[in-house]
């Protein structure tokens, strides 16, 4: 009990919650799409890794997603995620992310306030152009940070999503509450947590996913949104997918 009357939300202010999380469920997801992208990172990115985290493989392996959800329990809105695949604190593989951007301010808070995830509010956007996807981050509008053109050819194998999609998928990032008068008083966490991605099936009972080509690229490098820092050169995979989702929380995974 926060307030004196003893009504209390999932967030401030409390009698007006920015959002509202249903703990058993999680927040959910239904007729959604998006492009994603896995690939090695060349560089060094010890700078962007937290303490406690390492790289899952030599040379290291990104990804990059760019989300559309029509329908979610936080609104509708749209999101580009940048990933880093590393062991966690028990050596299990899970994606880092040291960068993500929304277009809802409910997905950005509670994104923030829950797990941790950097989330800032940007223009994200897929559309279809001639015979491409093409998906874009922009941050401010016109300040172009990523564009990601894919063509779809085929249908992906199961083993090619599990291998970098498994069910569920684990995602990590650090929370931080400032401290105010000593660094005591404040709380950094490691926080895991995950998505359970449920892809759509056609009429014929085939995973509405596609791979193909694609060509990413950092239009204008911005030292206020570095998305550029996972460089990569090689795409591995790329997809386009329809799905629904479910994401949860796991554990605090380490006190900083």
């Amino acid at each position: 009990m926060v307030l004196k009357g003893g009504d209390k939300g999932e967030s401030i202010p409390f009698d007006a919650p920015l959002y509202d999380i249903n703990r058993e469920r999680g927040i959910e997801y239904r007729n959604c799409d998006a492009l994603a992208a896995v690939f090695m990172i060349t560089g060094d990115i010890n700078e962007i890794l937290p303490e406690g985290l390492e790289p899952f493989s030599d040379p290291p392996q990104g990804a990059i997603w760019i989300s559309r959800y029509s329908y979610s329990t936080l609104g509708q809105y749209n999101e580009q995620i940048s990933l880093i695949m590393v062991k966690d604190i028990h050596g299990e593989m899970g994606y880092y992310i040291p960068y993500i951007y929304v277009t809802n301010d409910a997905a950005m808070a509670a994104g923030r306030e829950l797990a941790g995830a950097p989330k800032k509010l940007a223009d994200i956007d897929i559309k279809n152009k001639l015979d491409f996807l093409e998906g874009t981050l922009e941050r401010p509008a016109g300040k172009r940070l990523i564009t990601f053109t894919f063509k779809p050819v085929e249908r992906a194998m199961g083993s090619v999503v599990e291998a970098y999609f498994p069910y569920p998928t684990p995602l990590l990032s650090v929370r931080h509450l400032p401290w105010i008068k000593e660094p005591g008083d404040g709380v950094t966490q490691l926080i895991s947590w995950y998505a359970e991605i449920d892809f759509h099936k056609d009429p014929k009972g085939e995973s509405t996913i596609w791979m193909g080509p694609a060509s990413i690229t950092y239009d204008s490098p911005s030292e206020l949104d570095p998305v550029y820092k996972l460089k990569f050169d090689e795409v591995l995979a790329a997809l386009y997918f329809q799905f629904d989702m479910k994401l949860n929380f796991k554990e605090v995974q380490k006190e900083y």
